[in-house]
């Protein structure tokens, strides 16, 4: 099965479930007056959004490269992890935002419905059945190399953590009592505040690719190990590094002995070009420029 085929197989699966989790959640939320558990309707509605985002960007991440894209399409993979990130980080602001305004109310003497006992039960489903999808599609998402993939993945954590606040805070308010309803407005304050911090995790990365950020010092350290272990070259230098997808690419001056013929310089060129896919894939690119010794 194709790389494109078994990520939009693995968020297909995760969608339906998604799907299904909105209408339950909803459902509970309304008839158990619980706003822990219409807030977390609503953060399994962006998981649903985002499953959308992967399938449509994932195709096109995968085609060739073509007149217009001479390095290929898999920056529309990080586009897509970027806008997983932003609307996992206004689901958690709004969820935020309505536990405030709730809890304010409260504050003024307004008082707040106790939940019923059907929305502790869909939060406590829910836990199960997310944190289930999260193993699976993680585990795929980093099989296939996936970012976007992976992104989703902490998008199915995030709602099984969203889930946890939930069932505290309406559990909490059930044992308690009505003087204790307040833990569910609270209960989502605390899981938006999670959340946003789930999304500024999955928007650094996104961004830094889409600016062209270096990789890692150990990564690049590692490839100027494997260039200088190549025979005939040394003092590998100015590497310029940066990703397109889940793809590394590469720039790097090496120094050859200024007394070999043109085939045998190409030939050291073409054995640091093949260790280097050999290590960091077959799709990654790296382009050599070849300097004579002094």
């Amino acid at each position: 099965m194709l790389r494109e085929d078994e990520i939009s197989r693995v968020t297909l699966q995760g969608s339906v479930v998604n799907v299904l989790l909105v209408g339950l959640k909803a459902v509970a939320g309304v008839m158990g007056h619980s706003a822990a558990m219409i807030s977390d309707a609503v953060h399994s509605l962006s998981d649903f959004v985002t499953d959308i985002v992967v399938l449509v960007f994932v195709r096109v991440s995968a085609r060739p490269q073509d007149e217009d894209h001479d390095y290929g399409h898999g920056k529309y993979e990080t586009l897509a992890t970027l806008f997983i990130g932003l609307a996992l980080g206004a689901a958690a602001v709004g969820i935020v935002v309505s536990g405030a305004f709730k809890l304010a109310r409260w504050l003024q003497g307004e008082d707040i419905p106790s939940p019923g006992k059907v929305a502790l039960w869909v939060a406590l489903i829910s836990i199960l059945v997310k944190e289930v999808l999260y193993q699976y599609t993680r585990y795929k998402g980093r099989m296939l190399c996936s970012p976007a993939l992976e992104a989703n993945a902490w998008h199915h954590r995030s709602d099984a953590l969203s889930s946890i606040g939930a069932a505290i805070g309406i559990g909490g308010a059930i044992i308690l009592g009505n003087r204790w309803t307040v833990l569910d407005p609270l209960a989502s304050i605390v899981v938006g505040a999670m959340l946003v911090k789930v999304a500024w995790d999955l928007l650094g990365p996104s961004f830094g690719e889409l600016t062209d950020s270096s990789l890692p010092s150990e990564t690049e350290k590692d490839m100027l190990s494997l260039i200088s272990n190549v025979e005939g070259v040394s003092d590998p230098h100015n590497l310029r590094t940066r990703r397109i997808g889940n793809r590394i690419a590469a720039e790097v001056h090496i120094r050859l002995d200024g007394q070999m013929t043109l085939d045998e310089a190409h030939e050291i060129a073409t054995d640091v070009e093949r260790r280097f896919r050999d290590r960091f894939g077959k799709d990654s690119h790296i382009i050599v420029h070849m300097e004579p010794t002094k």
